[in-house]
């Protein structure tokens, strides 16, 4: 943009969400390595344009990119992006695709800082990393990343796991006493916390759930989000993954 004092910066980000701008354009959200929750505009990606800048803006793909930025414009612009991650295998199954769109939407929803996160970031760049990766345990990632991403949210559970525990979704710790009703994780799910707390994501697989399991767990896991972050219930893609898995 002419007359405008343009700084350049690069930096590596995962794609939250992306809304449309007039006939050719994209506003796409990214989670960054420099500038926490940010937003970039794109300009030539319209229906006449399916090239390849249309295909790296989809949930969950990990781009590396020069940002422009000026104090005279809201949003960011990208000069040089491309490929972070090569996707072997995410955009092409459709349970790793739901996943992917559901990790998208609760960053989208709770992430909102415009600071680097280092820790943050790094831990969603390996997951997306790791989703891909994975040949095992797929229907367990979900669950995996929720239970850990609550490490970098600020409501971490705050003790370690004692046998037969419940868990305090209000306290946010594990309790031989049982908590209230409206507070209680049971002992089952509590322990399946405690393993997706420890597991390695490589070795998903060896947390043996079945479909039901699955579905309590995780609404177990929305209650202790709800409690802390209320925007969790505008996540609309958990419905699809409760059908998929």
């Amino acid at each position: 943009m002419a007359g405008v004092a343009m700084k350049r910066y690069t930096a590596r980000g995962v794609v939250l969400n992306t809304v449309k701008y007039g006939d050719r354009g994209l506003i796409v959200q990214l989670l960054t390595s420099s500038h926490g929750r940010q937003s970039y505009i794109v300009q030539g990606v319209g229906s006449r344009a399916r090239g390849s800048k249309m295909a790296l803006f989809q949930p969950m793909f990990a781009l590396e990119f020069e940002g422009l930025e000026s104090a005279k414009m809201e949003l960011h612009r990208f000069g040089e992006v491309h490929s972070g991650v090569v996707l072997q295998s995410t955009p092409f199954d459709v349970k790793k695709s739901t996943i992917a769109l559901f990790m998208a939407e609760v960053l989208h929803r709770l992430v909102k800082e415009s600071e680097a996160n280092e820790m943050l970031f790094d831990f969603v760049w390996g997951s997306v990393e790791a989703l891909d990766a994975a040949t095992e345990g797929v229907a367990n990632f979900h669950l995996w990343f929720l239970s850990n991403l609550c490490r970098f949210l600020g409501f971490s559970p705050g003790n370690e796991y004692m046998p037969d525990a419940w868990f305090d979704i209000a306290e946010g710790h594990f309790t031989t006493s049982c908590p209230p009703r409206e507070h209680r994780m049971s002992q089952q799910n509590a322990l399946i916390l405690r393993d997706m707390l420890e597991c390695d994501v490589r070795y998903l697989a060896e947390v043996g759930l079945n479909r039901h399991q699955r579905v309590d767990f995780l609404d177990a896991l929305l209650a202790y989000y709800a409690y802390h972050l209320d925007t969790i219930h505008s996540v609309q893609s958990i419905r699809i993954l409760q059908e998929v898995f």
